[in-house]
């Protein structure tokens, strides 16, 4: 990775940068009207259904024209298909990863059919904001307690609806691969709702991508002024917990994870030599 980061673009990236966000609001602004109106002239898709296609294609716009090229690996992903949202049953699917950047989003809703969780602010985002919440994303306030359990029954409501949520168990982003210590809660709502886990992982090609220690307007600025970005993502099987505690499943889904950080490290430098080897399953991690 390269470990400088640059904070203050010249002329020509701003001029990148301008005509990316005037190209991106019209896009979104493009997308939304999809939406609404193929509510109304497809009345027979549910309105996951109609979430879970309009979605991915604003997340590909994004990732189109900010530069982002994504090198994605993992059943579904293999086949360029978005990885569903819910078992056979019918139950929602808790997506888990490492989190390093604001890009993450738009990767994760690229590929993945599951709702985002976003900081509590951005919902006051002018236009973002609003068409966050009609399309499912979950809004939380990371250093209040109260604000923490009401997403989570948000996040119960979602899986027994059959809808995929998309969670972060570092709690916040992270310089760097190595993964930190994942929080309970995502596997505590899988134990409630019978929930499958889906574990995948993301590197970027250097970390001007990472949100760490800085505003969000600068971290915003970085990467939009960049002319391109590569990221790898590896996706795992879903697993279940099978009678494990939601502690011994998240011990097992961590290290899980940290191996398919370095398998997508290997995706995007294909010298990385650090003890890469292909993650093995759930029921292969010893707890």
């Amino acid at each position: 990775m390269n470990n400088e980061r640059r904070t203050t673009p010249g002329l020509w990236p701003r001029i990148r940068l301008g005509w990316r966000i005037a190209a991106f609001l019209t896009a979104t602004v493009a997308l939304y009207l999809g939406l609404r109106l193929d509510g109304l002239f497809r009345r027979r898709l549910s309105k996951i259904e109609r979430i879970n296609l309009w979605v991915p294609r604003w997340a590909r716009t994004f990732l189109w024209l900010f530069g982002v090229h994504v090198e994605a690996r993992g059943p579904h992903l293999d086949a360029k298909q978005l990885y569903p949202g819910c078992d056979s049953n019918g139950v929602g699917r808790i997506f888990v990863a490492n989190h390093r950047s604001a890009i993450d989003i738009p990767v994760v809703l690229s590929l993945f059919a599951g709702h985002a969780i976003s900081r509590h602010d951005l919902a006051n985002w002018p236009l973002f904001g609003s068409l966050g919440k009609q399309v499912g994303t979950l809004y939380v306030d990371r250093s209040s307690r109260r604000s923490g359990a009401e997403v989570l029954g948000e996040v119960d409501a979602s899986l027994k609806s059959g809808e995929g949520v998309v969670m972060f168990p570092e709690g916040t982003s992270h310089l760097g691969d190595d993964v930190h210590a994942f929080r309970p809660g995502a596997f505590k709502a899988a134990e409630r709702a019978g929930a499958q886990l889906v574990p995948w992982a993301i590197a970027y090609e250097d970390d001007d991508a990472h949100y760490y220690h800085e505003s969000f307007t600068n971290h915003l600025l970085r990467i939009g002024t960049r002319r391109r970005l590569h990221v790898a993502v590896v996706a795992a099987e879903p697993i279940s917990p099978d009678g494990r505690t939601a502690i011994e499943v998240r011990d097992a889904v961590q290290e899980q994870v940290q191996a398919m950080v370095h398998e997508a490290r290997s995706l995007i430098q294909p010298s990385y030599t650090k003890a890469v080897t292909q993650a093995k399953p759930l029921a292969d991690v010893s707890l």
